[in-house]
């Protein structure tokens, strides 16, 4: 499951529209939604593109991606 509030958080940071990056990552901008969303899970390559992208460290790919979060 993803960190839903860093990733957003980090997409602010950017200073890119949603729109964009989906396109950057080769997915469509509804595909992107569903996944930030935490309806569909993001693919190793959509996150190596974000991680790319949006300039991310290594820790933060994998707090952002990895670590289940436990309520």
């Amino acid at each position: 499951m993803t960190d839903t509030e860093m990733l957003r958080e980090k997409i602010e940071q950017s200073g890119y529209k949603l729109r964009f990056i989906a396109k950057k990552i080769g997915i469509t901008y509804q595909a992107f939604l569903n996944k930030i969303n935490n309806r569909s899970e993001f693919r190793a390559n959509e996150i190596q593109a974000l991680y790319v992208l949006l300039g991310l460290t290594e820790e933060e790919r994998v707090e952002i991606f990895f670590t289940r979060k436990v309520d």
